[in-house]
């Protein structure tokens, strides 16, 4: 194979609860993640040439952030030259990114790209490297990563590193926006370090599980359709206790909560360590709707209707 295309997905926080901290300063999360369809696009070249050379460029060169730079610090270069130093490849490859999901924003953008960097580089030189040691690579770059080689809704424990595949979403549409504002992950964890999390702020990520695995045990009943119910509940259960931290400090976030809420979310809420807000719907046409006040209001520049 000479030449292959990988699509780099986005997620969100379904759930966000911050358990406690490791002596070594990493913070134990359990958090429920979820693909959305809004996505990078990686093409990778194989060149044979015998070099053994990492070229990586941009399809969109003056629509990136200044944050993104086309160089060995990107997590694209550093996933694809941690592969070549492992497996000792003697091709050079050519990668080049077509970036769409924005730049941290919580949506796991840089993850998911070095995500597909581990997959693409070994399919395109026939690697065979099984999931689960692409994800102990993964994990060496970024706590996100190997949920980002795996994607779909899964159940993230530990430091991010222990994940279970959970029963598939209910159908829903999405809604993402990002406002301008600009949120240090590290400096939102120092706060959260700080506050004394109360019970009835925490999601109730067990109820979401309950509900999940209703659904996968009840999918093949045509009589039962439990979707609408189900995205209430777990529109009920869910959290971000991040939110804490960040949504006082930038009360935009908040205002397009809300505004999702007022034009029909089930729930909005922030992913990650923000800012982007999502919002869940029953159906696109609300989720439009949704969309056009959020843009409206002027409080996010970037605004996205998904599935």
């Amino acid at each position: 194979m000479d030449r292959l295309e990988k699509r780099a997905y986005a997620k969100v926080n379904i759930t966000l609860d911050v358990l406690g901290r490791r002596d070594d300063g990493y913070h134990l999360v359990q958090m429920i993640m979820h693909s959305v369809g809004l996505y990078d696009v990686l093409t990778f070249e194989r060149i044979p040439d015998g070099e053994g050379k990492i070229y990586l460029s941009a399809k969109n060169p003056d629509e990136l952030d200044s944050l993104v730079t086309m160089d060995e610090k990107n997590l694209i270069y550093r996933a694809a030259a941690m592969l070549y130093e492992a497996y000792g490849i003697k091709d050079s490859v050519k990668i080049v990114l077509e970036k769409n999901i924005p730049v941290a924003a919580g949506l796991a953008g840089g993850s998911t790209d070095a995500a597909a960097a581990f997959k693409g580089i070994n399919e395109l030189f026939g690697l065979d490297i099984p999931i689960y040691e692409l994800c102990n690579f993964g994990a060496k770059l970024g706590a996100d990563i190997p949920y980002c080689i795996q994607g779909g809704t899964m159940l993230s424990e530990g430091i991010g590193e222990i994940l279970t595949k959970l029963p598939d979403f209910p159908k829903a549409y999405f809604v993402l926006a990002k406002p301008e504002c600009a949120v240090s992950t590290a400096e939102v964890y120092r706060g959260i370090d700080a506050y004394d999390i109360k019970e009835h702020e925490r999601p109730l990520t067990q109820g979401i599980l309950d509900v999940l695995y209703d659904l996968e045990e009840n999918s093949d009943d045509p009589e039962l359709d439990m979707s609408d119910d189900a995205l209430d509940i777990i529109g009920e259960c869910m959290a971000n206790v991040l939110e804490l931290v960040t949504v006082p400090i930038h009360p935009e976030i908040g205002k397009i909560k809300d505004i999702m809420t007022e034009n029909g979310a089930v729930r909005a809420m922030m992913s990650g360590s923000g800012p982007t807000v999502f919002g869940i719907f029953r159906d696109v046409e609300t989720a439009k709707a949704a969309g056009a006040a959020v843009t409206e209001s002027g409080l996010a520049k970037n605004v996205y209707v998904l599935d």
